[in-house]
């Protein structure tokens, strides 16, 4: 066991894979820059930088994974995905089915979300519901340095496009990885903390701010389990599922747009399948329908905080409380 950051982390599990497997390559915005490390073991026709044009190099990984390389592309920020959706979405996507199974479309596109480095609502928008939305992609988003590496790993072995999103504000917070192949199963959530008495759902950097909502909860007597999904598609609705039985209370947390967001999904999977356990309404905290500012208060104010979730919780179990710093206004219009 070490402790690195989750640049260091998705460092590492590029360069096990490129030494597994001959096939792994890695281009895109900035790459080679910033691993120079890949660059200096691969060499430049491994690990290469390419212009800024998002659609040439998602079309360009489509189309090494369909001739049997399995290309790992950095395209820097989530909306810069935009300009890739035709050949991640309409071709990476949807090719398997098209062939009838006659090709894989083993490709990870890596990018970047969330608030953390007020770069601005151009570089700064959690876009993962789009590409969960798009039939043939997985989509995994997680939370710890050991996640980040672990489920790099298997997205690069997997034979389907996955797209990978680091959460800025989390790229250089450190925590502990296991030594060797440390492989994290895609679809398999994490039960970061135990509890009876509400289920806080989160990916991302809002696992965290839950992890410390339950902290403070745990000091009014209430006892909040926490879920970091860390896979988004596949989702791992058995674990949400027992989690609400048991606790028969749920508050999902993230930080991109509420409406239509994640959230919603993990909602409506719980109504259908879990009604009878609920003992109050689910709650959905998310970020406001508005682009995110460059002012980092205000970016912050975007991302729902640790005291908005605690007094979510004290409420759904009827002793709401004085929290000890009043949640920003725009937090709270988001929720």
């Amino acid at each position: 066991m070490k402790t690195i950051n989750a640049h260091d982390a998705i460092g590492e599990a590029l360069a096990e894979e490129m030494r597994r497997d001959s096939t792994v390559l890695a281009f895109g915005e900035g790459i080679a820059t910033k691993r120079k490390a890949l660059v200096d073991e691969f060499g430049r026709r491994r690990v290469r930088n390419t212009p800024l044009a998002e659609g040439i190099i998602a079309g360009t990984a489509a189309g090494a994974a369909a001739t049997g390389l399995r290309p790992v592309v950095d395209l820097l920020f989530a909306p810069f995905m935009a300009f890739s959706m035709e050949e991640i979405v309409n071709s990476a996507g949807k090719l398997r089915f098209i062939s009838g199974g006659q090709f894989s479309f083993p490709l990870v596109a890596m990018a970047m979300t969330g608030a953390g480095w007020s770069v601005g609502a151009q570089h700064n928008h959690n876009l993962e519901a789009w590409f969960v939305h798009s039939p043939g992609l997985k989509v995994v988003m997680p939370s710890t340095p050991a996640d980040f590496k672990g489920l790099l790993k298997a997205a690069i072995r997997d034979d389907n496009p996955v797209v990978f999103f680091s959460d800025i504000g989390l790229l250089y917070v450190p925590g502990e990885v296991p030594d060797g192949d440390h492989v994290v199963p895609i679809g398999k959530a994490a039960t970061r903390r135990a509890g009876t008495d509400v289920t806080l759902v989160s990916y991302g950097k809002t696992v965290p701010s839950c992890l410390k909502a339950a902290d403070a909860l745990a000091s009014d007597g209430i006892s909040a389990e926490v879920i970091d999904l860390r896979s988004l598609k596949p989702w791992d609705e058995e674990a949400v599922l027992a989690s609400v039985r048991k606790t028969g209370r749920l508050v999902v947390v993230h930080e991109a747009s509420r409406t239509a967001g994640f959230g919603a999904e993990v909602a409506a999977t719980v109504a259908e399948k879990a009604f009878d356990a609920l003992r109050a309404p689910v709650v959905r905290l998310a970020g406001p329908d508005a682009p995110p500012a460059a002012s980092y208060p205000l970016e912050q104010a975007f991302v729902p905080q640790p005291d908005l979730i605690a007094l979510s919780a004290r409420q759904l179990v009827g002793r709401a409380a004085r929290v000890s710093s009043p949640a920003p206004v725009l937090v709270a219009a988001g929720a």
